[in-house]
């Protein structure tokens, strides 16, 4: 399933490449204000933070909100008390687009995320063209050379690579990369069984220097305190805040993660 996303997405790139050759891409995200600071915005404090999702749908999961405003959605996030906003724009499964990221980038302060299946030199272009500070790299779907390409252009063009894996293996390949924003998706993106332990296991494997990101599987302020007990810096949630209201769902999110204590992370999980 993740080798099917990733050709779509590219497939889809290169449609719009047709339209929009990449000269005209690459002018416009020269043209960009610099990116916003991720790092910082992400950076390890005594409480959790959070990367709130504008998510219509998932493979897994089907529709979950229609979000005709995702620049309102956006807004809400960031009165709920989020650090950062992702924003799917796969379109195929996931009924997002690039127009949804440049309409939250305009609406909010925050650093905002691209998250797609990325492959290629394009659609990181693409990505600063249209706004995003960050940008999602999937390790199990990217060679380790096209990985680290993919990695350091993100770099050059001044935005943040959040690196995604899945296994002790790939966390290695983060590690080898220097990746300074390390996430562990707790779903399988070949099967779509969640973990919600597969972060606890691979916390301490992730370099010391990065940012820790939890991913997938939470519904309820526990599964935030699981996270931040476990190690988490960060959590990055989606479904749980397109189908609740995301400003209170959002505050309770992040007083679970305050309720667990510098000396009791670890051991909570």
């Amino acid at each position: 399933m993740l080798a099917d996303l990733t050709a779509g997405a590219v497939e889809d790139a290169e449609a719009r490449a047709s339209q929009r050759p990449l000269a005209v891409v690459e002018a416009a995200a020269s043209a960009q204000a610099p990116a916003r600071d991720a790092l910082a915005a992400l950076a390890p404090a005594d409480h959790v933070k959070i990367i709130a999702e504008v998510k219509r749908a998932s493979p897994s999961r089907g529709d979950l909100a229609a979000i005709p405003d995702p620049a309102l959605q956006a807004t809400l996030y960031e009165q709920g008390g989020a650090s950062a906003i992702s924003v799917l724009t796969e379109g195929r499964r996931f009924k997002g687009s690039l127009t949804d990221l440049e309409a939250v980038k305009a609406a909010v302060s925050l650093p905002v995320l691209r998250k797609d299946f990325i492959a290629t030199e394009y659609q990181v272009l693409e990505a600063r063209a249209a706004g995003a500070d960050l940008v999602l790299l999937i390790v199990a779907a990217l060679e380790q050379p096209v990985l680290a390409r993919l990695h350091a252009l993100i770099l050059d063009l001044g935005m943040t690579p959040l690196v995604e894996t899945h296994s002790a293996d790939e966390v290695e390949r983060a590690n080898e990369l220097g990746a300074r924003v390390v996430g562990v998706n707790a779903r399988d993106l070949t099967t779509f069984e969640l973990d919600r332990d597969l972060f606890g296991r691979l916390a301490d494997r992730i370099s010391p220097d990065a940012v820790k990101i939890a991913e997938s599987a939470v519904l309820a302020p526990a599964d935030v305190a699981h996270y931040r007990g476990a190690g988490a810096d960060v959590v990055l949630i989606g479904e749980a805040l397109v189908t609740g209201d995301p400003v209170a769902t959002l505050r309770s999110f992040l007083a679970a993660g305050a309720s667990v204590s510098s000396t009791d992370r670890r051991s909570a999980s």
